[in-house]
């Protein structure tokens, strides 16, 4: 008996034993077929470097953008964008081990349109359009290193960088008007009597206005970051996830409406006791997190789970049963290394370009007094008492005039130089103070300006005061060169700074009383046009329009 103990004993550990060796064969075998490739973290580091490159190349405009990330909190989101990026790619590393990187000589000539497009957006000042260029060279770079397939398994995590850009306030007109015009329907439509002037309004409990911080750009832009995260970790198809991201958009401007309405309603039912300070504000916020919460839980409804990724790798896949796996193959880093050094020296070029372009010597009038021909026009005893809005200490010269029964004011600031942040057409110019409580704006409109010969394309807006209303008319000149639309404007000053011409601008701005009929203030306008276009021409010479 106790020699058939010890055979049945001695079997059972031959037994365990091939299990064993069978468990260490399957860990072999699911090791090496699941071991990323020879080269892989040679290739990482490669990538690594680029995008470090990039960030020290433009270390200025990551910089300018990391300081508007701490100073407003409307962008304080874009901190946690890059870390975010790398998990999500971190997530897909068993799919980019499966594949072979193909690098794209023809990225390189997208890095060089990016490259060029921070150029001009350098010499025109225009900071959101150099944000957006160097943010966009790291998935250019990307591309460009690891090619087409490699580059779209980590397509959204990359895109989701362009977030980190700090923009939306050329919305925020835009939005301003939205929010105005949809709060005094509903406040119309509720039955309560509305007198509106531009963007403010009056009501028989009080009077309000649609601000920047009314605007909701905030909800905005933080709705688009949340909603775009959330489509793609919750759907697997493009169809879904761009419809979830069309409604983070376009849900935020309801709901901004819907809010600005509840708010003045508050207000008015509580005897503007309550929703007229900092206490709007929390509502608004609690407000617009409800309404998050509904369109996430609404879009769990829909959601798609995603599939479990294969654990084989696709060259050891099919491998026998008890085989030797083949080993993983290897990255060739020749050519990723060739590609890699073109995107550096093209990457380079356009900083050091930026430099070698001087900026010119300011072209700075002794004077900014107006001419004698202005002379025939009679100055009255008080000018208005309101002035547009500058950054950088321009030169400025302002005046009111009469003439055969007609009224205007003028207004001219001349910057000797734009550069480094200081211009006409920059953040903080404005007809009227954001936060100023006094006066308002409407939106701009571009209109043709005729009067005689003299013909004009200008902005016109109106400016509300406390007991006035101004019709304005604007133009800029720079090098004989009248512009009425900013965004060329800036175009043109790229231009003048690439050639190495003057970049001495001014913007002049005619004004007068607008009273129950707007012909009489648009005939006041009129009547002292040519003298204006006269003024123009001794500045700067024969003026062309732009």
């Amino acid at each position: 008996m106790s020699a058939i103990l010890d055979q049945v004993g001695t079997a059972d550990a031959g037994k365990r034993q091939l299990s064993g060796l069978g468990q260490a064969a399957s860990t072999v075998s699911t090791a090496s077929t699941t071991a990323p490739p020879s080269g892989a973290r040679a290739l990482f580091w490669l990538c690594l470097s680029l995008i470090g490159g990039i960030l020290l190349a433009y270390a200025g405009t990551i910089a300018g953008m990391a300081s508007i990330w701490f100073k407003s909190d409307t962008f304080l989101h874009g901190i946690l964008i890059a870390p975010i990026s790398l998990w999500l790619v971190w997530s897909r590393r068993r799919e980019l081990s499966r594949l072979q990187p193909k690098p794209q000589p023809l990225g390189l000539a997208a890095l060089c349109f990016l490259g060029f497009a921070w150029l001009l957006a350098t010499l025109a000042d225009v900071q959101v359009v150099r944000h957006f260029a160097v943010v966009a060279m790291i998935p250019a770079a990307i591309w460009t290193l690891l090619g087409k397939r490699m580059t779209a398994t980590i397509g959204f995590p990359l895109a989701f960088l362009l977030l980190a850009v700090p923009f939306g306030d050329a919305f925020i007109p835009t939005l301003i008007d939205i929010t105005a015009n949809a709060t005094v329907w509903a406040l119309q439509l509720t039955g309560i009597p509305v007198f509106r002037e531009g963007n403010a309004f009056s009501i028989p409990s009080g009077n309000w206005s649609v601000v920047e911080a009314c605007s909701g750009v905030r909800y905005l832009i933080a709705s688009l970051t949340l909603g775009s995260l959330y489509a793609y970790l919750t759907y697997r198809t493009l169809s879904r996830r761009l419809m979830f991201i069309a409604i983070s958009i376009l849900l935020p401007i309801a709901a901004n409406s819907v809010r600005a309405y509840m708010i003045v309603m508050i207000g008015h039912l509580s005897g503007m006791t309550l929703a007229v300070g900092v206490d709007h504000l929390i509502y608004g916020w609690i407000f617009f997190g409800v309404v998050m919460a509904l369109l996430f839980w609404t879009g769990t409804i829909w959601r798609e789970d995603h599939e479990t990724p294969q654990a084989a790798g696709p060259a050891n896949a099919d491998a026998a049963p008890g085989t030797q796996p083949l080993p993983a193959p290897r990255i060739d880093l020749k050519p990723v290394g060739r590609i890699a050094a073109l995107c550096i020296a093209v990457l380079l070029i356009w900083p050091a370009w930026a430099k070698f372009i001087a900026s010119p010597s300011p072209d700075t009038p002794a004077t900014l007094d107006f001419p004698a021909f202005l002379k025939r026009w009679q100055q009255p005893g008080q000018a208005s008492p309101w002035s547009p809005q500058y950054t950088g200490n321009p030169m400025t010269a302002k005046a009111s005039f009469r003439f055969s029964g007609k009224a205007a004011s003028i207004h001219v600031a001349h910057y000797p130089v734009q550069a480094d942040g200081v211009g006409l057409v920059t953040f903080g110019n404005t007809l009227v103070a954001q936060d100023d409580p006094n006066w308002h704006a409407s939106t701009d409109t571009r209109r043709l300006a005729v009067s005689g010969n003299t013909a004009m394309r200008v902005r016109e807006s109106v400016v509300f005061g406390p007991g006035v209303k101004l019709l304005v008319w604007r133009w800029y000149v720079m090098d004989g060169t009248t512009y009425a639309n900013p965004y060329v404007f800036k175009a043109a000053l790229a231009l003048q700074r690439l050639l190495g011409r003057s970049t001495a601008a001014s913007e002049i701005m005619l004004y007068a009383p607008l009273q129950e009929r707007r012909e009489d203030a648009e005939a006041s306008l009129a009547a002292f046009l040519p003298d204006a276009a006269l003024l123009m021409r001794e500045r700067s010479g024969h003026a062309n329009q732009r």
